[in-house]
């Protein structure tokens, strides 16, 4: 007879995996992640910049990946052109207090973005309107759109270039798919640019 205790924690951690079980389907992902990596790789590769937004946890996951470009991912390379919008907090206060929320993002692609820069908006419910608004302030700017999606796309997946549309759920397991997506995207845009660097 198992005697074994299990223990908050364990039965926890059980439950979360069971939760997350089949999440990732890799032939669903595959051909938009691919894509993803491609826009991005070619904007760096042509001297241009990525700019990214979000809010909350996607807020977060947006400084995240661009801090995995400008800094490094896995290789010792060159630094590339790549930032959160959300980090100037005077920035994102002022705009906010003058213009409201809404247009906290679409205001700096409106002052940062140009043809050949890419802007990514991430939003897991995929209809938070500054993300919108950002998405189509870049169109305007002539730069590419990627949206990274939730629950059924949104907005932002009809307004994107590229949609990146994860799973249906609550907010977390949204995002776990786009930060490990995004890592993915991460690691493919440095073999491509980077082939020799370790």
């Amino acid at each position: 007879m198992d005697r074994t205790v299990v223990t908050p924690v364990a039965r926890g951690f059980r439950e979360l995996l069971a939760d997350r079980r089949g999440l990732l389907d890799a032939d669903r992902y595959e051909t938009v992640v691919e894509r993803i990596a491609e826009t991005l790789t070619q904007a760096f590769r042509t001297g241009h910049k990525v700019l990214w937004c979000g809010n909350g946890g996607s807020a977060a996951d947006a400084q995240h990946l661009a801090a995995e470009f400008s800094g490094r991912f896995l290789r010792e390379r060159r630094a590339l052109s790549s930032e959160a919008l959300s980090v100037n907090s005077s920035a994102v206060t002022a705009i906010a207090n003058d213009y409201g929320f809404d247009r906290v993002f679409a205001r700096q692609v409106e002052a940062f973005a140009l043809p050949g820069d890419v802007v990514v908006g991430i939003s897991t419910s995929g209809s938070s309107r500054n993300i919108v608004l950002a998405l189509e302030a870049a169109r305007r700017c002539g730069a590419s759109t990627v949206a990274f999606s939730g629950n059924g796309g949104g907005e932002i997946a009809a307004l994107a270039d590229i949609a990146l549309v994860g799973p249906d759920g609550y907010s977390a397991l949204v995002q776990e798919v786009h930060i490990t997506l995004g890592h993915i995207v991460c690691d493919l845009v440095e073999q491509s640019l980077f082939p020799d660097a370790h």
